[in-house]
């Protein structure tokens, strides 16, 4: 299984594909110092398959190497930033008590 993540700036959504077939994306909002994750899903037919936390890393990783402060806004990303603590300092400081991240 090859799975795939491409940011669609147009669309303002990360996708990402699994042997070349759409399977999920994760919807942005992009400011000029941060990004802020709306919404994710992920076909069910690749739940429990590592589809959705290839998206999160992949969508954590870009906004890390672009600079950007990340709003986790959608449930599944402050989730995951919860389970993975190497992505809580993308968070501002003042804003993880809202996230839960404190």
């Amino acid at each position: 299984m090859t799975i795939d993540v491409r940011d669609r700036p147009d669309d303002r959504q990360y996708e990402v594909t699994v042997d070349g077939q759409v399977a999920g994306k994760l919807v942005y909002r992009l400011g000029p110092d941060q990004i802020a994750f709306t919404h994710a899903e992920v076909d069910s037919a690749y739940g429990g398959k590592g589809v959705g936390s290839a998206l999160a890393s992949h969508a954590l990783d870009d906004a890390r190497a672009r600079g950007l402060a990340v709003l986790p806004d959608c449930p599944f990303v402050t989730a995951y930033v919860k389970k993975h603590s190497e992505y809580v300092d993308l968070v501002p400081d003042h804003l993880r008590p809202s996230y839960g991240l404190d």
